[in-house]
């Protein structure tokens, strides 16, 4: 597939919309937020089934630990909210209510990386995968569109484990067809194959690589091209095949250099088949202010960026 489809959905809306119908059917969905109705798209669900709903104003802490509670005694709920709030203002209570004690809850982190770009540094979560990785039991999902979005919600509606997931707030191209797109937690989807290097993305990224491997294609230039759609479980035999069948790997993400995508990619090729690496994400500075695309654009994370770096990384 060509990377031009167009989409007006949010990811953020998909979710939600695949929650209420998935709640509809059985009333051990739960959705518990902090006055976020509006951010996260939960204004149907309220109105539908309020008896499944728990608003706990601004008080991230207490909806972290009102979800626990809620999973402990056999409900499902799902936890939702700027991603920005979630992964730092309540990350004691992720750390041990949810991760430590190894409950079930769902943290859909919205509007995550760089979503809320013109309010600046308090908005943003560049840090997010950094910190998550580090706690046992937490896994932590980036679908790249809606397709992969709706997947994704139905699975995690019965899935065992602590799950963040974290996606951008405006609606994005899809990467994928239709709702039987391929997607299991835990296994990179390869989107084009090649052997002159790998291109890996994560969340919004994916497009974004998708769209450089195919005009590095038309130079004469065949690019692997990975959706690392999971950063935990992280698919290291797809990094190791990579490692071992091209000439070297670059990493795009919507998060700080330190700690994610990049640095999980590393930590399997530096110790297992070392082979030459680039990162593309946020440095250690505050990001600039702007539109995603804006600062997607100004840190060489865009196909544009992307494509300049891999012509580069390749001479």
């Amino acid at each position: 597939m060509s990377a031009t489809d167009t989409n007006t959905i949010p990811c953020r809306k998909m979710i939600t919309d695949t929650l209420l119908e998935q709640a509809k059917q059985d009333r051990d969905v739960v959705v518990v937020t902090t006055d976020a109705r509006g951010s996260v798209t939960l204004d149907d669900f309220f109105k539908q089934l309020p008896e499944q709903c728990v608003e706990l104003g601004i008080a991230e802490q207490n909806a972290v630990g009102v979800a626990a509670g809620l999973a402990s005694a056999g409900k499902k709920p799902f936890v939702c909210g700027p991603a920005c709030f979630y992964v730092a203002r309540s990350l004691e209570q992720v750390k041990i209510d949810v991760a430590y004690s190894n409950n079930p809850v769902k943290i859909l982190g919205v509007s995550g990386g760089v979503s809320y770009g013109a309010l600046g540094f308090s908005h943003h979560s560049l840090h997010d995968i950094a910190v998550l990785r580090t706690f046992p039991n937490m896994q932590i999902v980036l679908p790249c569109d809606i397709y992969q979005s709706h997947r994704l919600a139905e699975i995690l509606v019965n899935y065992p484990h602590p799950v963040y997931v974290r996606v951008g707030r405006n609606a994005v191209p899809n990467v994928y067809e239709n709702f039987d797109c391929p997607f299991e937690i835990g296994k990179a989807n390869l989107l084009m194959d090649g052997n002159d290097l790998t291109l890996i993305g994560t969340g919004e990224t994916v497009y974004q690589c998708q769209c450089a491997g195919e005009q590095l294609r038309a130079k004469g230039i065949r690019a692997r091209v990975l959706d690392m759609h999971t950063l935990k479980p992280f698919d290291k035999e797809a990094v190791l095949k990579a490692a071992k069948e091209t000439a070297g790997i670059i990493t795009v993400e919507e998060h700080s250099i330190y700690g994610g995508l990049g640095s999980a990619t590393a930590e399997v090729v530096v110790q297992e088949c070392l082979v030459p690496m680039r990162i593309l994400g946020i440095p250690d500075e505050y990001a600039v202010h702007g539109k995603s695309p804006e600062i997607f654009h100004y840190y060489k994370m865009d196909a544009e960026g992307i494509v300049a770096t891999a012509l580069d990384f390749l001479n």
